[in-house]
């Protein structure tokens, strides 16, 4: 398949989850981590994890393989609070966590990059049952990780440095 064809399918995909939700009032299972994967690896120029080899979706080559695992939100109404994230693969191998922030038409408009040893650490101090899971809120994850990348700006230079030649 081109890229040109994933292209049309990542974007019909995100009108039916869009019309979907609005018709039936609850989202459409699934579709929104497959839909951030495809927006993280296209945006941050990563390479897709195609080995057997679970934990991370992608890989980074212009920053020596660093193996990421993408997540993803999509924010209905920003006023509500407690927004969580998928729980993180803690026993998996990973490099970094990647979360993709999607509003109510299933597109991204900001991206967030955490560190595995700045996660583990925030596990290790917390008291929270959830987080010693991997399960963190969107507030946190925003807390702990950096922003990589914005709608209106594009890639954060200082923080994703594979656009350098």
């Amino acid at each position: 398949m081109s890229v040109y064809e994933a292209d049309k399918l990542i974007s019909q995909a995100r009108v039916l989850a869009a019309e979907y939700r609005r018709t039936m009032g609850k989202p459409l299972p699934g579709i929104s981590n497959e839909i951030a994967e495809f927006d993280a690896i296209k945006i941050l120029q990563l390479e897709p994890n195609n080995t057997p080899e679970g934990g991370f979706n992608a890989i980074d080559p212009e920053r020596d393989g660093k193996r990421v695992q993408i997540k993803s939100r999509t924010i209905f109404d920003e006023s509500k609070s407690g927004q969580r994230i998928g729980q993180l693969k803690l026993d998996k191998s990973w490099d970094s966590v990647v979360l993709v922030l999607m509003d109510e038409d299933y597109e991204p408009y900001e991206i967030y990059e955490a560190e595995r040893e700045e996660i583990l650490e925030y596990i290790e101090e917390s008291s929270s049952n959830r987080a010693k899971r991997g399960a963190m809120s969107v507030a946190r994850f925003k807390i702990i990780g950096r922003l990589a990348w914005t709608r209106e700006s594009g890639l954060e230079e200082e923080v994703w440095d594979n656009q350098s030649d």
